[in-house]
């Protein structure tokens, strides 16, 4: 059975990635090499074998050697999370490695700085493999930087089991956000929408679950939710909404999700290629409205969802409202939600790539005796 060594932010840390990195690990034989935002002390959950504070420069070498004891490395990429400017510390961890790299990107930026770019590509010339989670990441990335289209394959971002059932029965409509909480997640305009929707009988309810995202707070504290609060109050829909300052764990966001009528997500970013809340929101046949982040595009776009301009509540309420009243909608849209995978599935894909580049190692090795 081949043996897999994971880098990556992981849990306790509470972010996507981290979660990510959980559920493929879980999947998995191996072990987690965990980046740590903060000082290494104290007792490692279980599974993780090294880890490797992204505040101390020098660190990699030891963190190379702890994946170097596994058959093949699975490294997730995103900008910032490893040591020095743009997370470049991860390059030379990438040459230090003895066994085949698997590199996952979970941010290919339409736009990086040359700095940026000049790094993706040289991550991606080091790995033996990239993956990205979206057809659309993968032509960004082929477009737009200097990478052997040979070496990228596309897998999505898995999604679990189901897990419970839904929380109770709701006597308004309910629209959900969740996921880590901070500017740029464009709650505020669903907040503006919600406003437009107060002649619905009844009228629907708004529930924003998750924590101030760990970088957010250490900046700026809880300055944007403040004036979420503030805005619903001036608004007149602050009844409405229930703010759950709190990280789910499976099952119970699983009972959310599944208590949902509309999935809001009206992001303000355009680069986000990969989107796990969205994934999540799909594979539970719950219908999206989402701004036309390109994830949302390449998922949503005659799909499970409606796809509204950025920062348009009016647009925003329109595509909702229809949700709600239209008869059908709803249910026609959640029907086209069929097929995504789910993380057993997921980690073969990851597993079949591995043993391919296992292959074409020993091949190598072979000839060259």
């Amino acid at each position: 059975m081949r043996s897999y060594g994971f880098l990556s932010t992981h849990p306790p840390t509470r972010c996507g990635l981290a979660t990510f990195n959980a559920a493929l690990a879980a999947q998995l034989d191996g072990g987690i090499v965990r980046v740590l935002d903060g000082d290494v002390a104290g007792q490692a959950p279980p599974g993780v074998v090294h880890s490797w504070s992204s505040r101390a420069r020098g660190g990699w070498p030891a963190a190379a050697a702890a994946l170097n004891t596994f058959d093949v490395a699975i490294v997730q990429h995103e900008y910032g999370i490893y040591p020095g400017a743009d997370g470049e510390e991860v390059l030379p961890l990438l040459r230090r490695l003895t066994v085949p790299s698997i590199v996952v990107l979970h941010t290919v930026l339409a736009h990086p700085s040359e700095r940026q770019r000049s790094l993706l590509t040289q991550i991606a010339g080091e790995a033996g493999a990239v993956v990205t989670m979206t057809n659309t990441a993968r032509d960004r990335l082929l477009a737009g930087y200097s990478v052997d289209s040979s070496k990228v394959t596309v897998i999505p971002h898995g999604v679990a089991e189901p897990v419970g059932g839904p929380v109770g029965h709701r006597d308004r409509p309910h629209l959900l956000t969740w996921g880590l909480i901070g500017p740029g997640k464009g709650i505020e305009w669903a907040l503006r929408a919600l406003a437009r929707l107060q002649d619905l009988d009844p009228a629907p309810t708004y529930t924003v679950a998750g924590r101030t995202h760990p970088k957010v707070l250490e900046l700026h504290g809880e300055a944007y939710r403040a004036g979420l609060h503030q805005l619903g109050a001036e608004l007149g829909v602050g009844h409405s909404v229930e703010y759950q300052q709190v990280y789910h764990d499976q099952a119970a966001l699983g009972a959310l999700i599944g208590s949902a009528d509309v999935v809001l997500l009206p992001y303000d970013s355009r680069e986000q290629v990969t989107s796990g809340v969205l994934i999540e929101a799909v594979a539970a046949g719950v219908p999206v409205v989402a701004t036309p982040f390109p994830h949302a595009v390449e998922l949503l776009r005659d799909g499970p969802g409606l796809l509204v301009p950025y920062g348009d509540p009016k647009a925003l309420a329109k595509a909702i409202r229809r949700l709600l009243t239209v008869p059908g909608l709803a249910d026609r849209l959640s029907r086209r939600s069929g097929g995504e995978l789910r993380w057993p599935e997921v980690a073969k894909s990851y597993a079949g790539l591995a043993d391919r580049l296992l292959d074409a190692r020993s091949h190598t090795v072979g000839a060259a005796a």
